[in-house]
């Protein structure tokens, strides 16, 4: 991967706050990539530090080989898209977009083409006359995205730009992100704490806690094989069974007493084994190798059913296609079935 962008061992703190430590990113070109995290984990930090808006206690910045860190937002090749989309209240929609190149030294003409060619893009060249308090917040959300790639920035930064959108809105909004981005052939780096969000359309997710990168990679890399505890439950749900080694390629987990067979210990005698909701199964009350425990909940969410159950003291989600099975009860036995090759295994117990 030819990197576009590099960020290497970057640090910014707030006081006693380090929110950033160390941080070191690759991006490539044309690349989608999320900024993933709960609140305070460093992503707004990190883009603000790519964007020139905040300045790095130290670590390197660079843009095609070309270091970056010092220099101020205007000078960078990129573009922003804010949380508030900070449009002009006093211009037109086409003037907002225009506004750009106008101050590039382009003519009022050639402006005026490149911003329709933009706001063409984002479906709404026929609302060029308009003011931004005549439009909605997805069409405010559309003008700011025209305005950020009216001049073709190599590198395009999204702050939690959908945040604002309802539900629908804001699925149908990530769809035509996507697109867009593909449209343009740039890179995007798009903050969000949304964990589906940064699924539908990033070609890799950057998990962040604490101002560090815990993990990076494909949303399903991530999902099925996440790296630590806090990965394994900020992505999805997750049910964490403690185990320990039984031998050369067996484990036995706390709640069964059976040898199970795994893939890999990675040379750790006991951890933690990551099953998610999809893989546990309601099985006969004979079935070999289950879980015995009781049922406690029975959620029915339209598409599929979560059921939660009390397997020796701790409490497990399964997820199930369709609508509840009639024959369960709250209280009552329930046994669950799973594959043994859908355990993943991390090795910190904490």
């Amino acid at each position: 991967m030819t990197a576009l962008l590099t960020v290497d061992a970057l640090c910014k703190a707030f006081g006693a706050y380090q929110a950033l430590d160390r941080v070191s990113l690759e991006i490539g070109q044309a690349e989608f990539i999320a900024l993933l995290g709960p609140s305070g984990c460093g992503k707004t930090t990190l883009l603000r530090a790519i964007a020139g808006f905040l300045q790095p206690d130290s670590g390197r910045i660079a843009i095609d080989g070309q270091d970056v860190t010092a220099l101020p937002p205007n000078k960078r090749p990129l573009n922003t898209v804010f949380q508030n989309y900070a449009l002009f209240p006093h211009m037109t929609v086409l003037e907002n977009v225009a506004y750009g190149p106008r101050r590039q030294g382009a003519s009022r003409d050639e402006a005026k083409r490149r911003a329709l060619e933009a706001l063409d893009m984002v479906g709404l060249a026929a609302l060029g006359e308009r003011y931004p308090r005549e439009m909605s917040g997805g069409q405010q959300q559309r003008v700011a995205l025209a305005r950020a790639i009216v001049n073709r920035p190599r590198l395009l930064l999204l702050d939690e730009p959908l945040s604002a959108l309802d539900m629908k809105l804001r699925k149908r909004m990530q769809i035509e992100l996507k697109h867009l981005q593909q449209q343009l052939g740039i890179a995007f780096v798009f903050v969000t704490h949304d964990q589906e969000e940064a699924m539908a359309m990033a070609d890799r997710i950057v998990v962040m806690n604490a101002g560090r990168i815990e993990q990076c990679g494909a949303g399903t890399e991530i999902y099925r094989a996440p790296s630590s505890r806090f990965v394994a439950e900020f992505i999805g749900d997750a049910n964490l069974l403690p185990w320990e080694s039984a031998g050369s390629g067996y484990i036995r987990l706390s709640m069964q007493g059976e040898q199970l067979p795994v893939t890999s210990v990675n040379g750790t005698a006991r951890g933690l084994a990551v099953l998610r909701p999809e893989h546990l199964s309601v099985a006969r009350a004979d079935a070999p190798g289950g879980l015995d425990g009781t049922l406690v909940d029975v959620i029915s969410v339209g598409s599929h059913t979560m059921l939660h159950a009390n397997v020796g003291g701790q409490t497990l989600v399964v997820r199930t296609m369709g609508l509840p099975d009639a024959t369960l009860e709250r209280g009552k036995p329930i046994r669950l079935a799973f594959d043994p090759a859908n355990l993943h295994l991390i090795g910190d117990a904490a």
